[in-house]
């Protein structure tokens, strides 16, 4: 009997799957339906549950028919842009987590890794103390300029000196300078007790209160930052294989890296514009999902893009539940929830699929 052969085509890497195709397949697409129906609940129950309860039911009907009540107005004008802006914000945070965690092949890489939320911070701090902003209209722009510019410094730094941009590196001037913002911040919080009070609410991570021009106004990041990602699948796939493997695959390595980080800084520094950033979803989504995709970085990014806002929007109701009729920011909810996530991957002998 011939030897079988084990030649591929080049420019094909093949994906180190344990599963049969067709179950793989049929196991992604059912995931794929739980996490929709999964999304469309939480979404009602988002337009459903506040300050002013009403049955989901009831919420579906002012949805389609806007009769001039007081729940179609509660429902349009106030649960339906914080349901978008929960969405959008949990698909950004998501995204950008398992970007990370493919760009630097680090399991439990989040935005905050790479500086991100801590640009923010600082740069909304700064403003504050600096130039006397006392609402997000003046936050969004100061917090995504603070986001990017913190990413860029990192990309500079880790890659300074070398041919391509090392994952070790990286993560270390990701840390390093995110001690430095946080310490800066702090120091001017601190000398500045109204600085303290002004960024206090928005640095806890809400998503009450934000209309649909700020909505708009970051809208056209994220969704860059989006398109971006859903490009980088099939190469981030390549780069997981190794730099090498991948460059003698075809794949453009320091490419990706390069329009992986700008997407990251349009997601999760659009996001942190608007919210003041929300912890653990960039981690905690990525590798739940990725129990049902598998490694392949394609389908891992469009299931973290729609399972990060379901997250989110239970998160927002959960806050909003238990202390009704005031709230919990979702920010402190996701905390709450991602610490014993955090914990049990840690734990993991071998994290899944990196």
């Amino acid at each position: 009997m011939p030897p079988t052969s084990t030649h591929r085509p080049p420019g094909k890497a093949e994906l180190p799957d344990a599963a049969p195709l067709p179950s793989l397949y049929r196991r992604r697409a059912m995931g794929l339906l739980v996490i929709l129906a999964a999304l469309g609940i939480a979404g009602l129950f988002s337009l459903a549950f506040g300050a002013n309860p009403m049955s989901p039911v009831r919420a579906w009907d002012v949805l389609w028919d806007r009769d001039g009540t007081e729940a179609s107005k509660i429902v349009w004008t106030v649960r339906v842009p914080r349901t978008l802006l929960g969405v959008l914000v949990g698909a950004a945070f998501g995204v950008a987590g398992a970007l990370i965690q493919a760009l630097i092949r680090n399991p439990l890489a989040e935005p905050g890794i790479l500086g991100v939320n801590d640009g923010a911070r600082f740069a909304v701090t700064f403003g504050v103390g600096v130039f006397g902003l006392t609402s997000i209209d003046g936050y969004i722009w100061f917090a995504f300029l603070g986001a990017a510019a913190a990413t860029v410094v990192v990309f500079l730094i880790g890659s300074a000196g070398r041919g391509s941009v090392s994952p070790v590196t990286l993560v270390l001037a990701g840390v390093a300078l995110g001690a430095v913002l946080r310490g800066l911040s702090t120091f001017l919080v601190l000398i500045d007790e109204e600085t303290f009070r002004a960024i206090t609410h928005w640095g806890l991570g809400s998503i009450a209160g934000i209309g649909p021009d700020k909505i708009l106004a970051v809208l056209p990041f994220i969704v860059t930052g989006l398109l971006i990602a859903i490009a980088l699948g099939g190469p981030l796939n390549s780069i997981a294989l190794g730099d090498d493997l991948a460059a003698s695959l075809g794949t453009k390595v320091g490419r990706t890296r390069v329009l992986g980080v700008v997407a990251v800084t349009l997601l999760a520094g659009g996001a942190t514009a608007l919210t003041g950033g929300l912890v653990f979803v960039g981690l905690m989504v990525p590798h739940v999902v990725r129990w049902f995709t598998g490694p392949d970085q394609r389908w891992i990014i469009l299931y973290s893009a729609l399972a990060a806002p379901v997250l989110v929007l239970a998160a927002d109701v959960i806050g909003r539940v238990i202390v009704r009729p005031g709230e919990i920011e979702v920010g402190i909810v996701t905390a709450v929830i991602g610490a014993p996530v955090l914990i049990a991957l840690v734990r993991r002998r071998i994290a899944s699929g990196l």
